[in-house]
């Protein structure tokens, strides 16, 4: 008999799955081939999925790192992040139903970070908080487990939001590689995501993990007391649909003040940017962004100089009054 994970599909996994599906086709309008927010929250994803492992490097060192620059950290938090910048950057090329896919990514991942990259473990682990909250299975049975996990995956006709989390937490309780067992899980989630919808590739959902760290450890500690993933899926479908509604909202949020601000500078067109700023109680620096993007966009442009020219709002950025 093949092997089938334990868990259940409660009512509140349903529910989360039929939300999450609503987001995505709002988030399809929205960020259809936005280049820019994937490459934005790549980095948040990175500096999640590192900070939950104890890096201390911010949004703006990995960015520095990114861009080739030299910032200032430990040698082994700096390659953590090179290493796993590799490997989110390929993550296009790997296949989630190959084991060989994984090992890849593992090498990727713990590169210069690990003697054995890329292979199962040969030792016993155990994951230790103030004491020891999970003991995984003896080495000997890694390479079996994971096939056995793999071969349900490929075959399992649940929705990949429900693979996905229900393969994170089995992939947590294998333990199958001597360090780096929790990024990995992650990314892998993310990358059987991105095969179902490459939307997924423009949400950081390891940041949003790394805010609720605490409740991640413990669903995952219950869940191994319970012999059960539910909870942790339906943590997981929070998580998921929690990074989606944010990016949601920031969209939102952008278009409204473009909105205002073209609406103003109809009214103000010789106004200055600390006006806006005032006017809108924003940062100089937000409004110097948004005006940049309408001016990119072709509704917005300057005429004259700084100092005496005045703003023109182009027809396709006028709003309509209703």
């Amino acid at each position: 008999m093949s092997y089938k994970p334990p868990y259940t599909i409660s009512d509140k996994v349903l529910n989360l799955v039929v939300d999450i599906t609503t987001l995505l086709a709002k988030a399809d309008i929205a960020f259809r081939n936005d280049v820019h927010l994937r490459k934005k929250n790549q980095i948040r994803t990175v500096v999640g999925t590192l900070a939950i492992e104890g890096n201390n490097l911010d949004i703006k060192q990995v960015t520095a790192i990114l861009e080739g620059k030299k910032v200032i950290g430990t040698d082994k938090e700096i390659q953590e992040v090179k290493s796993a910048i590799n490997a989110y950057e390929n993550i296009e090329k790997f296949d989630p139903y190959k084991i060989d896919d994984l090992l890849k990514v593992h090498a990727l991942m713990m590169d210069l970070l690990l003697d054995n990259k890329g292979e199962f473990r040969n030792v016993k682990v155990a994951v230790k908080g103030d004491e020891i909250v999970h003991v995984a299975p003896p080495p000997s049975q890694v390479p079996h487990l994971v096939k056995q996990l793999f071969e349900w995956l490929q075959k399992s006709e649940l929705n990949p939001l429900i693979t996905s989390s229900i393969f994170h937490y089995e992939f947590e309780f294998i333990h199958p590689f001597v360090d780096g067992n929790g990024r990995m899980g992650r990314f892998w989630q993310s990358l059987i995501l991105s095969k179902y919808n490459p939307l997924f590739l423009s949400f950081p959902i390891e940041n949003i993990i790394k805010q609720r760290q605490d409740a991640y450890y413990k669903t995952l500690s219950t869940c191994d007391m319970e012999a059960d993933s539910t909870l942790f899926v339906e943590f997981m479908l929070e998580c998921i649909y929690d990074a989606i509604s944010s990016e949601i909202s920031s969209e939102i949020s952008s278009v409204n003040t473009d909105e205002n601000i073209l609406r103003f500078l109809q009214k103000n067109p010789k106004a200055t940017i600390k006006i806006l700023a005032t006017t809108l109680n924003l940062t100089t620096r937000a409004i110097e962004k948004q005006l940049a993007n309408l001016k990119k966009e072709g509704k917005l442009q300057r005429v004259g100089n700084a100092r005496k020219g005045e703003w023109v709002v182009n027809d396709n950025g006028i709003f309509n009054d209703m």
